[in-house]
């Protein structure tokens, strides 16, 4: 099993950092669900965000999901190392820095996947980070800056003379953002050329595929992103899987229990107005394969209270509902 610093996973499946979907009730859920690894959403290394509402949410630790691993984000390698040494200081257990969001709000303050252009701001980062805390960081990247600038590979090198315990990269470039398909030759190049564990992600949304990428690039575990929307028990399934160890699908009843739990912790966390309006992508998420998801959908994102969208999860879910989605 791939070891991060003193810490052995339980296994090689990883949730990867999703701003606005890894909150801890998701993290919670599906580290419960098998999940190897799960990551905080990415956290600012901007002191003045430190106490902001929504920095305030991303930095709550569920003390039983070990080891906790918080993402930072940001371009200025002394901010960087405060903002490490804070989460340290609040719990956090492993230090991620991602260099792999393409959105434009990120990169336009040349932070995540921007920083694969400057190789040597890479380094200093990367150095300045390892240097200020005593617990393992790793590193989230992609290929490159762009399909003529796939520099993945002096990346990796750079990140593992720096100390980076454990790398996970994304099967595509900055400029690629989500489109196209994920390649991972470029993963198995990195593979090749480090020692550390590294993870292969971007595109893996079943078992097969996820034994097919560790197979093709050699990587140490997978990190499973947008395809745990509204799946959470995915990890867990893949994690299963490839240990060669039987995992049902959960059925309609069991979803129906997943994500009544899910909301209940929604609500909790966040309260009840935020957590509703939260939950709402969620269940938009599990909704994905009804026939009826759109006027589904519809129909829950009307809903102001915890109360009505609990019973009306209840009604997604009844035997009389299913039967006529089914027809």
């Amino acid at each position: 099993m791939p070891q991060i610093g003193p810490y052995k996973l339980a296994n090689p499946v990883a949730l990867a950092p999703m701003a606005g979907v890894t909150d801890l009730p998701f993290r919670r859920l599906c580290a419960e669900m098998g999940a190897g690894l799960v990551v905080s959403e990415m956290i600012s290394s901007n002191p003045q965000l430190r106490d902001s509402r929504k920095t305030a949410w991303r930095s709550v630790h569920d003390a039983e999901v070990e080891p906790r691993s918080v993402q930072i984000a940001g371009s200025n390698p002394e901010e960087l190392a405060e903002a490490a040494r804070y989460n340290v200081s609040k719990g956090a257990q492993i230090i991620d820095i991602n260099m792999g969001c393409p959105a434009k709000k990120v990169c336009r303050k040349a932070a995540g996947s921007a920083l694969l252009a400057d190789e040597k701001l890479v380094q200093d980062i990367l150095q300045a980070v390892v240097a200020a805390v005593d617990v393992p960081v790793t590193l989230k990247i992609r290929t490159g800056a762009s399909p003529d600038q796939r520099n993945g590979v002096t990346i990796a090198r750079i990140a593992e003379e720096a100390g980076i315990a454990a790398l996970a990269v994304h099967g595509r470039t900055r400029a690629d953002k989500f489109n196209g398909k994920a390649e991972y030759d470029t993963i198995a190049r990195i593979v090749e050329a480090t020692r550390f564990p590294v993870f292969a992600n971007g595109d893996i949304d079943s078992c097969r595929k996820a034994e097919e990428v560790m197979k093709a690039t050699g990587a140490a575990g997978v990190m499973i992103g947008r395809a745990a929307q509204g799946r959470p028990w995915l990890c867990g399934q893949i994690a299963a899987h490839l240990a060669g160890q039987p995992f049902t699908e959960p059925g309609k009843q069991e979803q129906r229990e997943i994500l009544r739990r899910h909301l209940l912790a929604l609500h909790a966390f966040y309260g009840e107005f935020m957590g509703v309006r939260i939950a709402r992508k969620h269940v938009g998420w599990y909704l994905q394969g009804s026939l009826h998801c759109s006027a589904e959908r519809a129909r829950f994102n009307s809903l102001q209270s915890a109360t009505d969208q609990l019973q009306q999860i209840e009604s997604f879910f009844s035997p009389k509902t299913t039967e006529e989605l089914a027809a």
